[in-house]
């Protein structure tokens, strides 16, 4: 048997972020957990329309967008301003947006 082949790889998430993008602080991982911090609020507002029975198109017309900006935001929220998100939250899907800041 090939010892090696039989070896479990147990690396975390957290430690194969540390090799891939660096230590928590650096630039590109702070730029990593932003991008997913974005990436976040894509499918939360994706949720939240698909559980309101909407399709993006719908969506788009109540908030005055395009669907092509809707699936783009859905896919990548990170490009969003705020006055959109609460457009979209407040407006389109009848919801509140709750902004928390950590220092």
């Amino acid at each position: 048997m090939n010892k090696k082949a039989d070896k479990i790889d147990t690396t975390s998430w957290s430690e194969i972020k540390d090799r891939v993008y660096g230590a928590k602080g650096t630039t590109r991982r702070k730029d990593l957990e932003r991008d997913f911090e974005g990436f976040k609020i894509g499918l939360l507002l994706k949720k939240a329309r698909e559980d309101k029975n909407l399709t993006q198109s719908e969506l788009a017309e109540i908030v005055s967008k395009k669907r092509e900006y809707i699936s783009r935001v859905e896919n990548d929220g990170s490009n969003l301003t705020l006055k959109t998100l609460f457009e979209i939250v407040e407006k389109g899907l009848g919801g509140k947006v709750r902004i928390q800041i950590e220092i």
